[in-house]
């Protein structure tokens, strides 16, 4: 083997049958390549042919210089599973910190995994152990993960950190985190914990897919606040869907997203705040030219984080409660963001306001936007039951009634003791949420008698454009379009500012605050100092 740098699995012991546990065979064989990549340095593939590979009950420990080439997705299918090992994670290959001393002197180099697909559906760990990945490498330099279908894993997907030069791409990860409650390490499609290679991680997500996994599509996380938050890191063409956030930046310097969508997500499309490891919220990002649409909370949730932060040039439209969110979570940051800046977006058909700073903002920019007939949440409380009414998987109807369209959006309905969430609803039927990211149904403890009693929640009565409700300073707003010019429209104010906000030293200026529901603004703590100036009201 040391003259062979291409080898072919089934030559080398592996079955591919489904039935023989192939994970004895497939170490000594990752062992054999990576003893003679040592030896000589020049690095091996591993290639594998079509088939179903067992391994079980033992991860895969990977080494420097080897490269895993399948067949395809679908023709080349790892399946994972650990029945004689219900305590022990079963990646398909590992190379950890904590288990194996990886480090910036001890790392994996110059390989590839490409082409193939990995099936976690067997790995049942007692606790959830965020271990439990699809693939669980740390340190890696000059590698590509190309081209790959990885599903229904205990933890995280494809769950690699600090990676250097290196390329992710093509990867769809749908399911993953199925033991993971959503509020637990991991979990995600696409995880990556970042920060170990100091100041600079050059790092490329592009082209991949990321659908119904337990906590965040694909995230960034700087692994301890004692390190540099890198930058060097860009997210491109990347689509993300039910998953509990879209894309999240938790601790990044830098982060550059773009031409991607963030659709149907539960808690936000876009998110930044202090939820990672080191209770880090990511700056400096950019994100740029994405759909984010139809969430099922906010589209954009920013927080945590001192700043500076841009969103440009976006649709952020048909979210379940705020088209973007302005939060302070526990942990992390605390102090006023600064020289956050909306520009250019398209921030329309939300539920509630376009636009909501729940936290404090210092020199932040509003330039350019149209805020456009947001508040779809319009509709008044309303409950039912008995003739007519019945519930499915993920619906709720009744025929006797007639709601406004959408004027449900982001209620939550109850019925008996559960509530499930609504995305959109017609006169009669209330389209709902999914009760999890990658669940088939609304409702955890079955789908409710039909005659079941049901109710709904009233709206707020503010549903603003723009509503502050914290301290904002020094804010540059001009040459925006914040208004509705439906025939029954539900956007109620282009500006309010709450009891609990305030609105000092900004300059306000040529903005089109015309075509409200009820007024251009609303004021319950008046703006005070700065300029405003040449709006139309």
């Amino acid at each position: 083997m040391p003259e062979i740098l291409t080898v072919d699995a089934r030559e080398h012991g592996l079955a591919g049958d489904g039935v023989t546990n192939d994970q004895p065979a497939f170490q000594r064989l990752v062992d054999a390549l990576g003893a003679a990549r040592a030896a000589d340095g020049r690095p091996r593939v591993l290639r594998v042919p079509a088939g179903r590979y067992l391994l079980r009950d033992r991860p895969t420990l990977w080494r420097s210089g080897v490269s895993l080439l399948g067949a395809g997705r679908g023709a080349t299918c790892f399946v994972l599973a650990n029945p004689g090992a219900p305590t022990t994670p079963v990646p398909l290959a590992w190379f950890t910190t904590a288990q194996h001393g990886a480090g910036r002197d001890d790392h994996l180099a110059d390989l590839t995994f490409a082409h193939f697909e990995i099936d976690g559906s067997g790995v049942v760990t007692e606790e959830y152990d965020p271990l439990a990945k699809g693939l669980g490498l740390q340190y890696v330099l000059r590698g590509r993960f190309s081209d790959l279908y990885i599903h229904d894993t205990a933890a995280t997907g494809l769950g690699c950190d600090f990676l250097q030069d290196t390329v992710v791409e093509g990867v769809l990860a749908e399911r993953c985190g199925r033991q993971d409650s959503g509020e637990q390490m991991g979990g995600a499609g696409i995880g990556i914990g970042i920060g170990g290679w100091g100041r600079v991680e050059r790092l490329t997500v592009t082209a991949c897919t990321a659908v119904g996994n337990g906590t965040n599509g694909i995230f960034l996380e700087l692994q301890s606040d004692d390190w540099p938050l890198p930058s060097g890191i860009r997210i491109t063409a990347c689509h993300a869907e039910d998953n509990r956030f879209g894309i999240s930046d938790w601790g990044a310097d830098g982060l550059l997203v773009t031409s991607s969508t963030m659709i149907g997500n539960h808690e936000a499309g876009f998110d930044v705040s202090s939820q990672g490891t080191s209770k880090t919220g990511g700056r400096g990002g950019i994100v740029t030219g994405c759909v984010i649409d139809g969430n099922i909370r906010d589209g954009v949730g920013l927080g945590n984080t001192p700043g500076p932060y841009a969103l440009r040039g976006n649709r952020i439209s048909g979210n379940g409660r705020h088209g973007y969110w302005q939060h302070d979570l526990a942990g992390g940051d605390h102090g006023p963001a600064a020289d956050v800046v909306l520009e250019a977006n398209d921030i329309r058909d939300n539920a509630l306001d376009g636009v909501r700073v729940d936290a404090a903002l210092r020199d932040c920019a509003i330039v350019g936007n149209r805020i456009r007939e947001n508040g779809r949440r319009g509709a008044d409380a309303a409950s039912g039951g008995g003739d007519g009414v019945r519930c499915a998987s993920l619906s709720l109807t009744d025929e006797g009634a007639d709601w406004p369209s959408d004027g449900h959006r982001g209620k939550e309905v109850t019925v008996g003791a559960q509530a499930a969430v609504v995305t959109r609803n017609t006169a009669t039927e209330l389209t709902l949420a999914p009760h999890r990211p990658g669940a088939d149904t609304a409702w955890p403890d079955g789908v409710p008698a039909p005659g079941s009693r049901y109710r709904l929640p009233a709206a707020p009565d503010m549903r603003a454009g723009l509503a502050v409700g914290a301290a904002v300073t020094r804010a540059e707003m001009h040459g925006n379009t914040i208004g509705d010019g439906r025939a029954a429209p539900t956007q109620t104010h282009g500006m309010g500012v709450t009891a609990d906000g305030a609105w000092t030293d900004g300059r306000v200026c040529d903005n089109d605050l015309r075509g409200n529901a009820v007024a251009a603004t609303l004021f319950e703590t008046p703006p005070s100092g700065g300029r405003w100036r040449d709006n139309d009201e």
